[in-house]
C-alpha cells in the first residue's frame, strides 16, 4: 500500500498547538503579574487571564488532535498495511477528506473518532457515556457529533467535485467507514448504515467483490488525489 500525506499541513497544525499552549500559558502568567503590580486593574487583569486560558484550550485541543501520538492516520496505516500497492491511502488533503483510500475498485472515505469510552448507535442516533474525566477534557477533545452523517457529508463533497473536476470519469464507486481509533472505546451498534470499527477490524470492513475501474479513471484519481484532491 502507498501512503501519501500532507506532513506540512502536519507541521502547520502541531505549530499552531505549540504557539497556543505557549501563548496562553504566558498570558495567564502576565494576569498574575499584572494584579499584583496593578491591583486596580481588574478588568484587563480577567480579560488576559479570560484569554490565556482560552488561547491555551484551543492549544491543547491541537496538541490532542495533531501531536499526540499515535495519531489517526498512524493508527489507519497500521491497521491496513497488508493491502498491496494498487491501493493508496491519502492523509489530509488539501482539498478532501482526512483520511482516503483509493482502491482498484472506487474509493472508502474513513470517518475516525479518538474518544475513549462507550459508544452505541441505535435507532438513528447516537449515545455516548459522559464519565468526569471526559466532562473535565470536554473542552480539549473532539466532540463525538454524528460521524456516520459527518461521512456521508464528505462523500457527498468528494462525488461532487470529481464530477465538477472529471465530468468524463463518471460515477466512482465510493463508500464510508467510522473508525474509532482509542483502543479504550468500546462500540455497541445496531442498524448503522455504514460500518463502525475499530482498527482491528477495519480491513474486513472494506468493500469487496466490486467491479474494477477502468484503468484510465484509476489513473486519473491518482493524478487528482496526488494534486492535492478534486475539490
Amino acid at each position: 500500500m502507498n501512503v501519501i500525506i500532507d506532513r506540512e499541513r502536519l507541521r502547520r497544525r502541531a505549530a499552531v498547538s505549540h504557539v497556543a499552549s505557549l501563548g496562553g500559558i504566558l498570558l495567564i502568567l502576565a494576569s498574575v503579574g499584572l494584579s499584583m503590580w496593578r491591583p486596580q486593574l481588574t478588568t484587563l487583569t480577567a480579560v488576559m487571564l479570560f484569554a490565556g486560558f482560552a488561547t491555551s484550550t484551543i492549544g491543547i485541543f491541537y496538541a490532542n488532535r495533531w501531536v499526540k501520538r499515535p495519531r489517526p492516520e498512524e493508527i489507519l496505516d497500521r491497521a491496513l498495511k497488508g493491502l498491496d500497492n494498487r491501493h493508496r491511502l491519502y492523509h489530509y488533503l488539501p482539498r478532501g477528506p482526512d483520511h482516503l483510500l483509493l482502491t482498484p475498485s472506487g474509493l472508502v472515505v474513513f470517518e475516525t473518532r479518538s474518544e475513549e469510552g462507550y459508544f452505541e448507535f441505535k435507532d438513528g442516533r447516537w449515545h455516548q457515556k459522559i464519565t468526569l474525566g471526559k466532562a473535565l477534557r470536554f473542552f480539549v477533545e473532539e466532540s463525538l457529533g454524528d460521524p456516520i452523517a459527518d461521512a456521508r457529508r464528505e462523500i457527498t463533497r468528494l462525488a461532487r467535485a470529481l464530477e465538477d473536476r472529471a465530468p468524463s470519469l463518471g460515477s466512482i464507486p465510493a463508500a464510508s467507514i467510522v473508525v474509532f481509533t482509542h483502543p479504550n472505546a468500546t462500540l455497541v451498534s445496531k442498524g448503522n448504515p455504514i460500518p463502525i470499527v475499530q482498527p482491528k477490524h477495519l480491513s474486513k470492513a472494506l468493500p469487496k467483490n466490486q467491479p474494477a475501474l477502468r484503468p484510465e479513471a484509476y489513473a486519473a484519481l491518482c493524478t487528482a488525489f496526488d494534486d492535492g484532491g478534486p475539490g
